[in-house]
């Protein structure tokens, strides 16, 4: 098999979670939910795999990656639009 791509490595799905987050402009905290994707690690190496696909499936771990970069504010006369602050792009589960 002639280079294993990360896919072939990982099953994907789409998430959602909560997260508690204040608008910079008008300073109202509302709770927002944040999209995630998550990349499990098959439980199995795909067939016809050689030694170099097998070390990067050992060293393969699970990790989720945020799919929203902006978010809406919930307050109906400011609902500017405003980066997520601080929190993590990329957690390793």
């Amino acid at each position: 098999m002639e280079g294993m791509q990360d896919r072939q490595l990982y099953v994907e799905r789409q998430e959602s979670k909560p997260a508690q987050f204040t608008c910079p402009h008008c300073r109202q905290a509302a709770e927002y939910t944040v999209r995630w994707l998550v990349r499990e690690k098959k439980k199995q190496l795909p067939r016809g795999a050689g030694a170099e696909e097998r070390q990067r499936f050992a060293q393969a771990r699970s990790y989720m990656v945020r799919v929203d970069e902006q978010l809406a504010c919930r307050n109906p006369r400011c609902r500017r639009r405003f980066d997520v602050p601080t929190q993590q792009s990329v957690v390793l589960l």
